[in-house]
């Protein structure tokens, strides 16, 4: 952490976890700079915009930004060769990696930290706007951007509250939920993704030895032993009980301890994800009267069932789906409100690809229906030295032989045209993808196309 008069450098500000941390640390005063490759390629100049206008400086990935006395914030992914860890290195600069920054900002404040390998940034949003709503001034650093932020200036990420609790994601992916100790702990979910069930399980429980208070999920398929001394919820059994659940095309109903929710979010998994907030904010103090008024205006987070517009009479959605169950969950979503679906669907690296391949195809030939036509373009590569020994045209191969209509076209550029020839009036687009940060922008080129 910085101290007085020093600067704290984020290299890769414009991803969503480092952006969170720089701006948290600008709304507090602190003096912050950042880099970024997309920005130096002049992409992600909205983010850069906003990240400048509340005090972060944005600098080129050239080693420039980096001084003898400034801490240099890094993730897993940076390459041990960036101009930035390089530079840190010569000078002798502190690096630290960015989840330890998020723990040690975690442990000097009252936290509820949502973890679970699906749904943590919607349920950290739902949480932060239950929490906010009831006046208990909660600060955030999440994963995803809500709208009631964006529509403040800010990327929507982060939040700097006033007493109330710090609501965070602890993320699985890079272990680094094992390094904070919340007042409170929510698990979600549990599903292969970034590492196999066994490890992640092995994580979790750290997590829930750190948590001061433990809520969990009691539906959730493999979270049976983190349920005994624990705060349950479910719509099956548990301690808080949903009943009476209705689902349709643009949202939800159900009932909770006497509250009614409804919900503009589509999707049963988004009533899950409302029940765990709805537990979590309970846990917290916020009656449940309370947190539903707060979440019937919730309008999701960014890139999740994101609706990029309509032209023709078909709609295209946007999603950061981007493991096998959240693959299903966007699916299901998208067949509950379009007779056809027309899927984008863009691997985010090729290690992911390898690990979770054959979980993917599954998801796929089970959540398609005829009909339905999948494009895959190539998979989303940003550098460094991954074994690129997996690709798009092995999942479609694979697909078509289950019987999907599965495309693969290298050039994604040549897509919104092929939809466009093809989407008739009552059909989805549905474009899903990670780490990409031009899949909104390619989302908007199939609007485009659609409009001729």
């Amino acid at each position: 952490m910085s101290g007085p008069g020093k600067t704290t450098h984020f290299t890769g500000v414009c991803g969503t976890g480092m952006s969170a941390l720089a701006q948290f640390e600008a709304l507090r005063g602190l003096a912050v700079s950042g880099s970024d490759r997309s920005a130096d390629r002049g992409e992600a100049q909205d983010a850069v915009r906003r990240l400048e206008s509340v005090g972060v400086r944005v600098l080129p990935q050239d080693g420039s930004g980096v001084s003898k006395d400034a801490t240099v914030v890094v993730s897993t992914a940076i390459e041990t060769d960036n101009q930035d860890l390089t530079r840190a290195r010569l000078l002798g600069a502190t690096v630290v990696h960015r989840a330890d920054y998020l723990g040690a900002l975690a442990d000097a404040r009252r936290t509820a930290a949502v973890a679970g390998t699906s749904g943590k940034s919607t349920v950290t949003a739902m949480l932060f706007e239950i929490l906010r709503a009831a006046g208990r001034g909660p600060s955030l650093i999440a994963g995803a951007n809500l709208p009631s932020l964006r529509a403040a200036g800010l990327i929507g990420n982060a939040w700097l509250g006033t007493t109330g609790p710090l609501v965070i994601e602890a993320d699985e992916s890079d272990g680094s939920l094992t390094r904070y100790r919340p007042e409170l702990g929510l698990l979600l979910n549990i599903s292969k993704d970034h590492k196999e069930v066994a490890e992640l399980q092995t994580l979790f429980r750290e997590f829930r030895a750190r948590s001061r208070t433990f809520a969990v999920s009691a539906d959730a398929p493999g979270l049976a032993e983190f349920q005994e001394g624990a705060l349950t919820y479910g719509f099956e059994r548990g301690d808080l009980r949903g009943t009476d659940l209705r689902v349709g095309p643009r949202g939800s109903r159900f009932r909770a301890g006497g509250a009614e929710f409804e919900l503009k979010v589509p999707g049963a998994y988004n009533a899950e994800n409302a029940l765990a907030a709805a537990a979590a904010g309970r846990a917290l103090g916020v009656p449940l009267q309370d947190a539903a008024r707060a979440l019937r205006d919730f309008g999701g987070v960014g890139r999740r069932f994101e609706v990029a517009g309509e032209a023709r009479g078909v709609e295209v959605v946007d999603d950061f789906a981007h493991n096998p169950e959240k693959v299903r969950a966007a699916l299901g979503a998208a067949h509950l409100r379009a007779g056809r679906v027309l899927a984008v669907f863009q691997l985010h690296g090729f290690a992911p690809a390898r690990f979770m391949k054959a979980e993917f195809v599954d998801a796929f030939a089970e959540s398609l229906r005829p009909g339905d036509a999948l494009w895959l373009p190539d998979i989303y590569y940003v550098g460094g030295t991954a074994a690129k020994d997996v690709s798009a045209k092995d999942y479609a191969d694979a697909l078509t032989a289950r019987g999907v209509r599965a495309l693969h076209r290298p050039d994604r550029a040549a897509i919104p045209g092929a939809i466009a020839a093809e989407a008739k009036e009552g059909d989805l687009v549905l474009v899903m993808g990670a780490r990409d940060p031009s899949l909104p922008e390619f989302a908007a080129s199939v609007l485009a196309a659609l409009r001729g």
